[in-house]
């Protein structure tokens, strides 16, 4: 994978040395090109040193406009209102913009992170929707404090990602372009009164890799979130469903409007039979009765009988044959498409952990060792791809 990173006076160019680091631990190759106004924020040594290659700041005999314009990805981060007003009318007075348009000459993909103040920013729209048109991505950036700010560079990183599949041959073969993809995460809470409650110790992670493996692949991605102790990019759109009632009311809302649904929050299997409707008081000992809650994943398909429906589940310190029988029948019971099981008492891929040891079940099963979940949330979604 090889992007052409491309850094212009925006005073976000200060981050471009973290995201070409970020570029790179992601896989790819990484060629900078800098505005002068750019070298005027950061060295370009910084750039080389990020990037492990030479900077390109002036076009010189070796034509670094064409040798680099066939690349994989041309990502403009930050992005001026100059260079993409300068782009909007094919204008080539500077190396950058010359880049650009010799690039859009070969239908190169073209990623836009503007960073500008937000007068500029509105003042400019006009331009951005004509590069839309002609098929140009934007990156949207955070609006506030009067400013259009560089986004997170992990979210840049991640559109990166998407863009470099779609058009590589095994993206343009397989993938969820066009297709909703909605994702639970995170541990529910049940509340005993107004200040204490009873929840799990999920942390969202798994979810979360699973929601940017299914955006990397060109879905629109929704991510339905209890409590989450990991970062969100802000690339999906998220629900928030702090119980296990709040989740089930939000998924009858949004299950009919979605293609897949991936089912990897931790929901609480038992809510408090009696709230207190204040804080109770610790004077004196209390009895807790509890109630089972609804296995919401079983109502899915009564509500989108057409959707793929995924589903896990954790069992604790029980034998393969335990944890694959548990699974089948989760299957069977819920009508789902895809089991995960997985056993949180292995070492390394408890609760919180970055990874994993998993079996995925769809009739055939398949046992994937311990690994990172990122590599897991890949093995999941070829499976779904496979089945689509």
């Amino acid at each position: 994978m090889e992007i052409v990173l491309c850094v212009t006076g925006s005073i976000a160019a200060i981050e471009a040395v973290k995201l070409a680091r970020e570029l790179r631990r992601q896989g790819a190759t990484v060629k900078c090109f800098m505005s002068d106004d750019a070298c005027n924020l950061i060295h370009p040594n910084a750039m080389e040193f990020a990037t492990g290659q030479k900077v390109v700041v002036d076009l010189t005999g070796e034509i670094e406009h064409v040798k680099y314009a066939q690349t994989d990805l041309v990502l403009v981060a930050p992005a001026t209102a100059n260079v993409i007003s300068k782009f909007a009318y094919k204008i080539a007075d500077n190396p950058i913009n010359t880049l650009l348009i010799t690039a859009f000459g070969h239908e190169t993909p073209i990623v836009f992170v503007p960073s500008m103040h937000d007068s500029m920013y509105n003042a400019v729209e006009g331009n951005i929707q004509k590069l839309k048109d002609e098929g140009i991505t934007f990156l949207e950036p955070k609006l506030e404090e009067g400013k259009a700010k560089f986004p997170d560079i992990h979210d840049i990183a991640l559109q990166a990602m998407r863009e470099l599949y779609l058009n590589s041959p095994e993206g343009q073969k397989s993938n969820l372009l066009g297709k909703n993809v909605l994702v639970s995460a995170g541990s529910t809470y049940e509340a005993i009164d107004k200040v204490r409650g009873i929840t799990n110790r999920s942390s969202g992670k798994m979810g979360v890799e699973i929601a940017k493996e299914a955006f990397r692949r060109g879905a629109e991605v929704t991510m339905l979130c209890g409590k989450i102790e990991t970062r969100i990019p802000k690339l999906f759109h998220v629900v928030e469903a702090e119980s296990t009632d709040k989740m089930e009311e939000s998924l009858q809302k949004l299950v009919p409007g979605n293609d897949v649904f991936v089912s990897a929050a931790a929901v609480s299997d038992f809510t408090v039979h009696s709230q207190g409707q204040d804080k109770i008081s610790s004077d004196s000992d209390l009895t807790l009765k509890l109630k089972r809650a609804p296995k919401i994943i079983s109502s899915v398909k009564d509500i989108n009988p057409d959707i793929f429906l995924v589903g896990f589940k954790a069992e604790y310190q029980v034998s393969d044959e335990e944890l694959v029988e548990s699974a089948r029948r989760r299957m069977e019971e819920s009508h789902a498409n895809l089991m995960v099981a997985n056993d949180v008492a292995v070492e390394g891929a408890g609760f919180g952990s970055d990874q994993n040891e998993v079996i995925i079940l769809d009739g055939d099963l398949w046992t994937v060792p311990l690994t990172s979940k990122a590599e897991i949330a890949k093995r999941v979604l070829d499976k779904i791809l496979e089945k689509l």
